[in-house]
């Protein structure tokens, strides 16, 4: 097999490779053998059509494009570690340049490498975690939303009052012409909470069912609409229906409902709840101050485009994910926004650099400080994923995918490299961050 390799900029490398028709044709044979299984021709045994026969049913192409990837999947691990110096990353990009009856076949494998790294301070930085306190207003608005979350509605025939749900039609107008997006039907409106722009739920006090009120509301000159901010935008508002809204006392009866024994130690189990979370945040954001810090005096020689893209495919399929998790839709999420799939993908690019970038510098770390995972480690992982499918019911199609997925070495490859990136950070916090 000839070869010519090429150093690409941004720490890529560039192999040609050439089978000649000698080295190609065991390969030619092997794709013969494998489509005559699959085709039926009548007179032969499955596994054993001639050449030519099988080349007149299904055409030539079809067998060399077939030898051709069998060609490269058997030469490619060869090809990499005798012509590779470093580190390569994510999945080398195949394409076969030449392809054709009684030729050699050539192709071109263009991989990404690891960009070398050099470190710089990461020990001893001295990170202050901040105090997590809880504020009385904290608990307090902890309390309203427990308190929203019980309280009843019964439907009214009167006129609207303060803490009153109103369920509206809605027009609005700027200088007589509708808004785009601003006509919606069977609108929420809860009576003493800003909705809209401030000061919109007052013009419906007092109106009734089938009341239409019409009145005008300056925007404020940083409103986030920007084709409306700092503009008066005109209202016509429909009543449809009135809802008195009966919010429960905080009381020890409304404690026992979440199992415990009164008001004052509801209060309490919501404060440590409280604190435990604002905890979390203020280690989350030492952590980052710390990374960033690190990875600002570490030197890294160019970066592979092809890294940077990998994750920021990585991080947008992240992103849908949790948008599908909480019920919403991908696409009208881009809507909201107002960016295609593309602009949004160019907009994650910073932080996907970001991303690569602590990777390898913790990568390297582990490295120095000869921090690894050992196999009892590896395997308790391991199995701990593999009943957590269990019990989510083996029977599923999800969790048997996820069962057999969870044995394959890429996947235990993926568990080490978060095992091991999760002590290294552990050890870095130790040696940098002052409780």
């Amino acid at each position: 097999m000839k070869v010519e390799k090429k150093d690409l900029e941004k720490s890529q490398i560039e192999l040609n490779a050439e089978l000649s028709q000698d080295e190609f044709k065991p390969f030619i044979n092997k794709a013969a053998k494998r489509i005559s299984k699959e085709v039926k021709i009548d007179g032969f045994r499955s596994g054993n059509i001639p050449y030519e026969i099988l080349k007149q049913k299904i055409g030539e192409m079809t067998i060399l494009e077939e030898a051709a990837r069998i060609a490269i999947s058997s030469k490619l691990e060869e090809l990499i570690k005798d012509h590779v110096d470093g580190d390569p990353v994510g999945q080398p990009k195949v394409d076969i340049t030449k392809l054709a009856p009684e030729n050699s076949l050539e192709f071109k494998v263009v991989l990404a490498l690891l960009p070398e790294v050099t470190l710089g301070k990461y020990k001893d930085l001295k990170i202050k975690v901040l105090k997590a306190e809880v504020a009385d207003e904290d608990i307090k608005k902890a309390l309203d939303e427990i308190l929203e979350m019980r309280t009843k509605e019964a439907l009214v025939e009167r006129e609207v009052k303060e803490g009153d749900k109103v369920l509206a039609d809605l027009r609005m107008f700027l200088d007589n012409v509708p808004i785009e997006g601003g006509q919606s039907k069977d609108t929420v409106v809860i009576m003493g909470k800003n909705y809209v722009v401030l000061g919109f739920d007052k013009h419906l006090l007092g109106a009734k069912k089938g009341d239409v009120k019409e009145f005008g509301l300056p925007y404020p000159k940083d409103h986030h609409m920007k084709n409306l901010a700092g503009k008066m935008v005109d209202f016509k508002v429909t009543i449809k229906d009135v809802y008195e809204r009966i919010k429960p006392e905080l009381n020890d009866d409304l404690a026992k409902g979440f199992g415990l024994k009164s008001a004052d130690e509801l209060k309490e189990n919501i404060k440590k709840s409280i604190k435990e979370q604002k905890k979390k945040d203020v280690d989350m954001r030492a952590e980052k101050e710390m990374l960033e810090s690190i990875i600002a005096k570490t030197k890294f020689s160019d970066i592979a485009e092809m890294l940077v893209k990998h994750e920021g495919d990585k991080m947008l399929a992240e992103l849908e994910q949790t948008i599908a998790q909480q019920g919403g839709k991908f696409e009208d999420y881009l809507q909201s926004i107002k960016k295609s799939r593309e602009q949004l993908t160019l907009d994650l690019l910073p932080d996907a650099v970001k991303r690569v970038k602590t990777s390898m510098m913790i990568r390297e770390v582990a490295k120095r400080e000869k921090i690894k995972v050992v196999d009892e480690e590896l395997n308790k992982q391991i199995e701990d994923m593999k009943k957590h499918y269990k019990g989510a019911g083996s029977s599923s199609p999800d969790a048997k995918q996820a069962l057999a997925q969870v044995n394959t070495p890429e996947y235990k490859s993926y568990v080490y490299n978060i095992l091991s990136s999760r002590k290294v950070v552990d050890k870095l916090k130790e040696w940098n961050i002052i409780n």
